[in-house]
């Protein structure tokens, strides 16, 4: 989805960065890739470029847990259960939602497997999205998508399915319409 959207916005005339971890996707050669690895990575190039950009879209989270506590050297077999603690991960597109500016927008994806709508009326408000797009797991790696739009109220502007590319068309449509000054 993300290499649709930055494909989307492109043809719009939009310049596009792209914050990507390690991916099989190709993106647009318009477009600037910033690799990162770690979610703490990607939260560092996204706010340190989201200081110069009108916009973000948060197309895919990176990770929501990692390990407490990352080993150096192979783990043994003992014949015993291993225990591995999880941590939550930064929340990329809540930390640059919580810190735009009055002229900037950031339009988030909630990827649900239930309660799908309600669930993205909660992160569009916790992560101070100006428009959320809900999808389910069937998107991952999938040529198509079905999403639906939601305005700040959590109304659905936009129920949307086909190809990634009419889904990132649509979206950018949107976007262009009610975000981009």
């Amino acid at each position: 989805m993300g290499s649709a959207l930055a494909a989307a916005a492109l043809n719009l005339g939009h310049e596009v960065v792209v914050i990507s971890g390690p991916v099989s996707v190709e993106y647009p050669n318009a477009a600037t890739v910033i690799p990162v690895i770690s979610t703490d990575e990607m939260l560092q190039a996204a706010v340190e470029t989201f200081k110069t950009c009108d916009g973000a879209i948060g197309a895919a989270a990176p990770c929501d847990y990692m390990p407490r506590e990352m080993q150096t050297q192979k783990i043994s077999k003992t014949g015993k259960p291993l225990a591995i603690e999880l941590v939550e991960t930064p929340d990329v597109v809540a930390t640059l939602g919580q810190n735009k500016r009055h002229d900037q927008w950031v339009v988030g994806f909630a990827l649900e497997t239930e309660d799908r709508h309600f669930r993205a009326i909660v992160k569009l408000e916790r992560k101070h999205c100006d428009l959320m797009v809900s999808n389910g797991p069937a998107a991952i790696d999938a040529a198509d998508n079905e999403v639906e739009l939601l305005d700040r109220d959590g109304a659905v502007i936009e129920a949307i399915q086909g190809t990634k590319e009419h889904v990132a068309d649509r979206l950018l449509k949107q976007i262009h319409d009610r975000l981009i000054r």
